[in-house]
């Protein structure tokens, strides 16, 4: 065994942390929700609640990545309907995560997920091209968002829903979620740090040295993305979206 920073790892366990500093790192830069399968890895090596906490810094580390690449391309006026409602969201998801079990919210999120993505399904196969202009829409996933973000890290396959129906292009899909996430990121690091006590000087300096792989995923996502033509990266993205799903509810 060896020790990390007060954590015990073996040669698998070390391998398993450096694959998901890679998978986060693609998530980041367009190959979405590949992070999904990270959740459970961690969940595995540190326990359920503790994994949140070490996987936040992770989250962000990657987030700046994908700023870097895609920052040019974020759309403004998304972010403008999105952030307010996801701060109420992570407040929410703060209390709600002490009393909800996180299997069940799993669950519950899975079934959403794969019934949103029928929906749109059937609105493609239709040829609707019709684009949700409701602020309602916005501020309900920006909720949902920043529930899912606070208890599960499961916000991806939210914000992709959202991006689906907003029919963005795929550098625009890329960087508004980047920045959406970057920002939501930062904001739930007090809570981790005060209300949960998850997030330490040990979990951080643990975080620090996958910086690298963190690194390798995201060169290796932009490698992926860059080859996928834009019309076949919202196809790409409704299928990824649907094994994040399928992750969920196992």
């Amino acid at each position: 065994m060896i020790s990390i920073f007060g954590y015990a790892f073996d040669e698998l366990g070390l391998l398993l942390f450096s694959v998901v500093g890679i998978l986060i790192g693609m998530s980041k830069v367009g190959v979405n929700n590949a992070g999904m399968i990270a959740v459970p890895i961690l969940a595995i090596l540190f326990g359920g609640k503790n994994s949140s906490g070490i996987m936040l810094p992770i989250l962000i580390m990657a987030d700046f990545f994908g700023v870097r690449f895609y920052h040019r391309h974020a759309q403004g006026s998304h972010l403008k309907k999105l952030l307010p409602s996801a701060l109420i969201g992570i407040i929410l998801g703060t209390i709600v995560g002490e009393n909800i079990d996180d299997e069940v919210f799993r669950l519950i999120m899975g079934i959403v997920v794969f019934l949103s993505l029928g929906i749109m399904f059937w609105q493609e196969r239709r040829g609707n091209k019709k684009v949700p202009k409701n602020s309602w829409f916005a501020g309900s996933i920006g909720i949902v968002g920043g529930i899912t973000t606070m208890i599960g890290n499961l916000a991806g396959s939210v914000m992709a829903l959202y991006l689906l129906a907003m029919r963005m292009p795929k550098n625009q899909f890329i960087g508004t979620a980047a920045w959406f996430f970057l920002v939501i990121n930062v904001m739930k690091v007090p809570l981790h740090v005060f209300v949960w006590n998850t997030i330490t000087i040990k979990t951080f300096m643990l975080d620090l040295i996958i910086l690298p792989m963190i690194g390798l995923g995201a060169f290796l996502g932009l490698q992926v993305v860059r080859r996928i033509p834009e019309r076949a990266y919202r196809y790409f993205i409704i299928v990824m979206t649907a094994v994040a799903a399928v992750v969920m509810l196992l």
